[in-house]
Parts: structure tokens; sequence; C-alpha cells
């Protein structure tokens, strides 16, 4: 602990890398000195069939960053990194571990390596995790999952008291993942579904892209959520889905309210899911983490439904991250700075 306390004075570029984004910072222990995004993550490897887009997008990142140290303050020795940066899509494959895995376990199974032709600081590299099995859910495929990422940020929110041990916390992004947390405060397991993706392409590949509006969402509509929720547990997701084109040939609503409907019928077809799997049982407290507005839709259906939530907004996501990096960063490497 105190290794740890002592290093939180120290200077690290720390980078996350999603399925569209990459995100880089200069930290000096937990203050943010500069934030820079590019627009490419595992998603562009997977299309190009190479990560080339992802190399320079972090090569060029990591240099501005590090252009900008204070002077008097030691430079980086060291970038931490977690996400799908350590994905085979990525830039270094780290096999995930088998949940449960907390603090100790990403310590432990993490990999530190010198991509030369990205920066001459090593990179530390937190791996995934895997859900080898699901309680309650039946033998096979569904019963497993994996995550890159999220369980950096859920030993980041346990360690800041922001999901507690033993609780959930849904992450809302490309993809939705609800993530049980034990009583150690470590990853128990991790149900994903592919309905981030699945909302942008009904909106912008279907017919239904003249129905609802363009854009990122603006508040949405607590009955039309409930509404279409509602529609994709008594019609299935599909029938759901063709109602929002129903609604807009009969000119009910306005592009916003109708893509409220539409988010409700994928949040009420997963969450159907969810109880019936065993996955969620009622009542259970939630934290919300992730896109600000579709997270903000979840709230809604999951309050209306008696379930506490907790949402959290960017800068407490992001900060939770940067923590769950340090956490692990310190476990292994405590005299780092």
């Amino acid at each position: 602990m105190k290794d740890a306390v002592e290093n939180a004075g120290s200077t690290l570029v720390a980078v996350d890398t999603g399925t569209t984004n990459t995100r880089v910072w200069l930290l000096d222990g937990d203050r943010v000195l500069v934030r820079r995004e590019a627009a490419v993550g595992a998603r562009d490897t997977a299309r190009d069939g190479s990560n080339v887009r992802l190399r320079a997008a972090l090569r060029a990142s990591i240099a501005e960053v590090l252009r900008t140290v204070p002077p008097g303050r030691p430079a980086p020795r060291r970038i931490a990194a977690a996400g799908m940066i350590t994905s085979p899509q990525g830039l270094v494959e780290v096999p995930h571990l088998v949940a449960p895995a907390g603090v100790g376990e990403l310590a432990a199974g993490a990999r530190e390596t010198l991509v030369e032709d990205v920066s001459d600081r090593p990179f530390f590299l937190v791996p995934g995790v895997r859900t080898a099995a699901r309680p309650g859910a039946a033998a096979g495929i569904g019963a497993t999952d994996v995550m890159r990422g999220e369980e950096t940020l859920s030993v980041g929110l346990v360690q800041q008291g922001h999901l507690a041990p033993g609780g959930a916390l849904l992450n809302v992004g490309s993809h939705w993942k609800l993530i049980r947390m034990d009583e150690a405060g470590r990853v128990a397991w991790s149900v994903t579904s592919l309905s981030g993706e699945l909302v942008q392409a009904a909106r912008s590949q279907t017919i239904l892209a003249s129905a609802v509006a363009e854009g990122v969402p603006t508040r949405a509509d607590p009955d039309l959520l409930i509404d279409g929720a509602a529609e994709a547990r008594r019609s299935g997701l599909a029938r759901a889905l063709f109602c929002v084109r129903l609604l807009e040939l009969s000119a009910a609503g306005t592009p916003q309210t109708r893509l409220s409907f539409l988010l409700g019928a994928f949040i009420g077809a997963d969450l159907d899911r969810l109880r019936v799997s065993g996955s969620l049982l009622p009542g259970t407290p939630i934290t919300i983490s992730g896109d600000e507005k579709v997270g903000g839709a979840w709230a809604s259906v999951l309050e209306r439904e008696g379930h506490p939530v907790r949402s959290l907004s960017p800068a407490a996501v992001e900060a939770g991250l940067l923590a769950g990096l340090r956490a692990v960063l310190d476990a292994r490497l405590p005299s780092h700075s």
C-alpha cells in the first residue's frame, strides 16, 4: 500500500482501445493532464484485415501527449493499456483470464512488451476476462462470455466506491454488457449482446432510417421507451422494430419519439433475456456506465421495473477506468514510478 501511495504522483500514459475509438491520456497521479481520442478501433482492424490504422493512431496520439509532459516532471516510463488493444484485432494479443478475476489476477496476467514502431516506452497490457460458465445458464456457448476493458473499469469503480462488491454494472456502448462482481470485488461473470451496434445498423442501414432521428439521441420519451420494450416482449424484436415503420406510416410521433420506441425495443429484448436466464433478478441494484443518452434510456426502463439505478457520468466512468489501470499497474509493479 505504501508503494502504491508513493506512486500516486507518477506520470503515466494510459490507453483504452475500444471497438470504434482509441483514447490516450497523460496522467500525473490521478490527474488528467492531456486527453486525445482517435476514431479508430478494433472494428477497423476487423474490416481492414490489418492493424495498420490502429498502430498509426496510437503512435501519433502517444507521441502527442508525451510532448506535453510538464517541465520538472519525469517522463512516463510505461504505457498502461486496456481494452481491445489486447485482442487479436488490437496491438498485441493477451489471453483472457478466466473469471473470477480482480486486481491481483489482472496484475499477474498482464503482459509488458515493447512495440518499437508505436513507442519507445513499453506497453503494460491488462488482459480481458472470460466467463467460462454463468450461474443458472444452460451449458454451452451461451453460458460463456468475454470482455476487454470493462474488467479494468469494474475494478476501478469498486476501488472508488461507485460499484459495490457483489453489485452489477451495466456497460452500454457498441456492445451492451452486464457484469456481476463477487463479494471480493472481482469480476464474477458477464453477459454481452451486440445490441449497441444493432441499434446503429437499424437506424442507418434499414428502412427505419427515414423513421427515426439521426445523430446522438436526445432525451428519451419514457412512455415510448416502455411501449417499445413491451412490444419486443410480446412480439419479438424483429416485429417490434417493424412497428417503428408502422408508426412512421401512420404519422404517429416524431423522429425523436420513434427513436425512443426503437431503443425501448432493443432494451426490452435484452432485459427479457437477462431475466429469463436468471442473470438479472428482480430488484437488483444496477450501476450504469457508457453512452450517456442510451444509458439514460436503460435507466428509465429499469427504474420503471423496480431496479435501483445509479447512472455514472462520462467523467466518472473515465476516472474509474484510469483508477483501474493504476491499481493493476501498482499491484504488478509497485516501484514503477
